[in-house]
């Protein structure tokens, strides 16, 4: 039986929370789905077939740093991002549009798109719906976000309201180019992003009009840039709602594994964040009783595993003194078993949350991991 283009089932819910099966051509995804950061075609410090083996099922690429180097039309010609980066399941595109805002200099935003100076070189590019939508079907994504304006929270209300509209006639012109995008419409998805920042009825704006569009998932966009957990959640409590509650739910760029389990409990099914991988560099590993630093000294002569309660291969074989020895000496290995222990834990949390949803369990999973993750006595 040849696999669909798109097809999302949800097998279990739990208040609001919902587990489930995305079906693509490329693999099953399933939800609640963990994304590890392939942002220039690598999850850093990682092989791919180690990636899958943490329990990956898809992860996720960058348009603006793809485009810049080595190239959306390179990658084309070398068989598309799957093939350059030996990854044979589903990956997900970010539109680049956080990035040109994050990263660029000299950038200027109209209504054709957002003119910018790359972080490279200072080469100078336009990135509008149309472009951003070809670079994604260039490097031949599974899952296409539409392109769309990002502005902080902090910004006024009308700014807000301003850049939301912009952002859902930019995504109507995002599915006019994904559609005429030919056999790659054919086997791909295209997700749609609500903005409105903490504004209930700015995303209800903007969710109305993504529905009116059609979209095969919505992504809650417009958080974790700066606003705290407790007015993440208060937005969250009503934003996922707003969208179609039988396609999947993005929250984008999140984030803490305490973030994803409140996320979860509010209906969020996909999530992607670069912080199990840039924290493992940087000597930081998540555990069930908070995130701890190897560089402190006090780890020198701990033969304990990262985490006692994790079955990864890095918490079966090395100790925290080893591990505080790599990452004071700089060495590579550090940084690769950290990074791969991250990912560990990350995808044991999505299957325990998984689990939890199915067997009607979430609060009591959520209460208990909140409670050691803050009062467990390891963090630093």
């Amino acid at each position: 039986m040849t696999a669909p283009r798109f097809h999302f089932s949800i097998a279990a819910t739990d208040g609001k929370a919902r587990t489930g099966t995305i079906r693509m051509q490329r693999g099953d995804i399933r939800t609640p789905a963990f994304m590890p950061v392939g942002t220039a075609a690598t999850v850093k410090a990682m092989k791919p077939a180690d990636v899958r083996a943490t329990g990956a099922d898809i992860i996720l690429g960058n348009t603006y740093h793809l485009m810049l180097r080595p190239g959306a039309e390179r990658v084309a010609r070398l068989g598309g991002l799957h093939r350059f980066m030996r990854w044979d399941r589903p990956i997900l595109t970010d539109s680049g549009g956080y990035q040109v805002m994050s990263l660029s200099a000299l950038t200027r935003r109209s209504e054709e798109g957002v003119s910018f100076k790359s972080h490279l070189d200072g080469s100078a590019h336009m990135l509008s719906p149309e472009r951003s939508i070809e670079i994604q079907r260039l490097l031949g994504s599974d899952i296409v976000m539409a392109f769309d304006e990002l502005v902080p929270t902090t910004t006024t209300v009308q700014q807000q309201a301003e850049a939301m509209e912009r952002s859902m006639r930019w995504a109507k012109r995002s599915r006019d180019a994904f559609d005429a995008g030919g056999e790659h419409a054919g086997r791909a998805a295209l997700f749609g992003i609500q903005q409105g920042a903490l504004d209930e009825k700015l995303r209800k704006a903007s969710a109305d009009a993504l529905l009116a569009i059609g979209f095969d998932g919505y992504a809650v966009g417009g958080l974790a840039v700066g606003e705290g957990q407790e007015a993440m959640f208060a937005t969250l409590d009503f934003a996922p709602g707003q969208l179609d509650p039988d396609k999947p739910r993005y929250l984008m760029g999140v984030g803490k594994p305490d973030d994803i389990v409140g996320a979860v409990e509010r209906g969020i099914d996909m999530f992607d964040c670069v912080l199990p991988t840039r924290s493992g560099r940087n000597g930081q590993a998540f555990t069930r009783r908070g995130p701890i630093n190897l560089r402190n000294a006090r780890f020198g002569e701990d033969e304990l595993p990262l985490d006692e309660s994790c079955a990864c291969a890095v918490c079966g074989q090395f100790s925290r003194a080893y591990l505080h020895h790599l990452i004071r000496a700089g060495e590579i290995l550090g940084a690769m078993l950290m990074t791969e222990h991250n990912l560990s834990f990350y995808q044991g949390l999505m299957e325990d949350l998984r689990a939890a949803i199915a067997t009607g369990t979430l609060s009591s999973f959520a209460a208990d991991f909140r409670a050691a993750y803050h009062g467990g006595g390891t963090g630093d």
